[in-house]
């Protein structure tokens, strides 16, 4: 059997924690590992218990999420970052897609989908709720419409299973191709689309109707 997803929850608030701790501890495949209350205990815990996700609220007191997503990635830590707020604004969400978070999900998540989410982002996905990709698509205009021409067919290939939400190792298996051709090809991708992620890219695809 397969091991358990190791969760760690930060939250500032006890009883939002102490809610997620009950519903995910009666998931068979997923273990919570630990508990924070702002984001530079997180990253302390993080850095600890080397979860395989992490649960983060973005307005916490002291350290935010998004200040300990940046912390968490300078310092290599592997943790997937899956947010889940009540925080809906584009000033939020977009600085959290930045700062390294793999998903986006809003507090009123129905509780089966966010455990399908955990498991999602566990898998190399990138989980966002329809609001959230919505603000993500609204700030993109029609001056990038032309910078597609400048991809290589395989770079396309690539980008439509990075809008299908595949990893870099489903990419690799489905076109036959080393991890590290693939890595090369999403940098590729990344620049020539002037984007700073795999889900600015994916929502480019989706936007301008590439896959």
């Amino acid at each position: 059997m397969a091991e358990p997803v190791k969760v760690l929850l930060v939250d500032d608030h006890q009883v939002v924690r102490r809610g997620l701790r009950t519903f995910l501890e009666v998931q068979d495949d997923i273990e919570v590992v630990g508990e924070a209350g702002d984001g530079e205990e997180g990253v302390a815990r993080a850095e600890e218990l080397r979860p395989d996700v992490v649960l983060m609220d973005i307005r916490m007191p002291g350290s935010d999420g998004i200040e300990a997503l940046r912390r968490l990635r300078s310092l290599g830590n592997p943790a997937r970052v899956l947010v889940v707020t009540s925080f809906t604004e584009r000033r939020t969400v977009v600085p959290a897609l930045r700062a390294g978070a793999t998903g986006y999900l809003y507090k009123d998540v129905d509780p089966d989908a966010l455990a399908a989410a955990i498991r999602s982002v566990h898998a190399g996905h990138t989980v966002l709720q329809p609001e959230v990709a919505e603000v993500l698509l609204s700030q993109e205009n029609g001056s990038g419409e032309g910078r597609g021409g400048t991809l290589t067919d395989r770079e396309r290939d690539v980008l439509g299973l990075i809008a299908d939400g595949r990893s870099n190792r489903e990419i690799a298996r489905s076109l036959y191709l080393s991890e590290k051709t693939v890595k090369t090809h999403v940098s590729n991708i990344l620049m020539k689309l002037d984007v700073s992620d795999r889900t600015q890219a994916a929502l480019w695809a989706v936007r301008h109707d590439t896959t």
